[in-house]
């Protein structure tokens, strides 16, 4: 099997990937055929069997590994697979680790990183309403380092919610030492939490898609429950300070219509939106780089960047 992020076209692919979307569809002239998202863990690539009932092509469905063969093309400027033989892979025959994208860097010394920044949270509200997450509750740790950040975008890898996290609560630590105005606790207890609702959200990885909390609510409003729901069982948990935290999950989007139900209100609010932006923008810009290769050319407009984008010419 050939990785897919080094598929180039005009070559014949073989070997089992994950088939993370499969759905028919009928073309304008009334033939069907089915489209299809191969997975591994280098990325996704689009496919298509464009004769399903041809022999050779055995059902599978979405979720299934399956051994293909196929040849690559392209199609608008992407690449895509034009898959003649498929079947559901064999146990044995497929690892699936080798089908999950993972974060470049350790995840349990991201972890560690993490509990560094919940241990110099000094208001003892703020420190063991922190801790009762991400020191004490194992399951919701096992499932924090292994989310993703999105099902697509950014960080949408095993890993991702963890890196993000640490990422925007480093930048937090450094607005909080650089402006005064800024409250360091409430700001790294905030960042730390902010994106917590997307172990709600988003189901595990293979699959990695929204669950029906994640359509009907979003993180932000689950994020926002579950430290609420958290708060209450601290006895004589400051209202004022639990409405506040709460209010920088809520506000941290930044703008209504970017899925904020409130628009940032305090200094901190402000400071997390802030972070939170540019880690996934730059974190966007470098996935698109990476996956661009050696082609320095533009790349095509991006929906999160909102503008056309291309690598640096040094």
């Amino acid at each position: 099997m050939k990785y897919i992020e080094t598929l180039r076209e005009g070559e014949r692919v073989t070997g089992v990937y994950l088939c993370k979307f499969c759905q028919p569809a009928v073309t304008k002239n009334g033939k069907s055929y089915l489209n299809v998202t191969l997975q591994d863990k280098t990325g996704t690539v689009d496919a298509k069997v464009w004769d399903p009932n041809s022999q050779g092509i055995d059902d599978f469905q979405t979720m299934d590994y399956i051994d293909i063969m196929g040849d690559v093309t392209s199609f608008l400027g992407a690449l895509q697979v034009n898959i003649k033989r498929a079947r559901v892979a064999r146990e044995g025959e497929f690892e699936p680790k080798d089908y999950l994208p993972v974060s470049g860097k350790d995840i349990e010394e991201m972890y560690a990183q993490l509990k560094e920044y919940i241990a110099k949270i000094k208001n003892p509200y703020l420190q063991e309403l922190t801790a009762s997450f991400y020191l004490k509750d194992a399951d919701f740790i096992r499932r924090f380092k292994f989310q993703s950040a999105a099902k697509s975008v950014h960080h949408g890898f095993v890993g991702g919610l963890l890196e993000h996290t640490l990422s925007v609560v480093k930048l937090c630590d450094y607005f909080a030492d650089h402006y005064p105005i800024l409250n360091r606790d409430l700001l790294l207890t905030a960042a730390i939490f902010h994106d917590i609702g997307k172990t709600e959200e988003l189901s595990a990885f293979p699959e990695n898609d929204y669950t029906d909390a994640g359509q009907l609510l979003g993180h932000i409003m689950i994020g926002a429950e579950m430290v609420g729901e958290r708060i209450r069982t601290i006895p004589g948990f400051p209202v004022k300070l639990g409405n506040e935290l709460k209010h920088c999950i809520l506000a941290h989007h930044g703008e209504l219509e970017y899925g904020s139900p409130k628009k940032p209100a305090l200094a901190e609010a402000l400071a997390l939106n802030f972070a939170d932006n540019a880690d996934a923008k730059l974190e966007t810009m470098t996935e698109l780089l990476r996956s661009a290769g050696d082609n320095t050319d533009w790349l095509g407009f991006n929906r999160l960047l909102d503008s056309n984008v291309r690598k640096t010419s040094i």
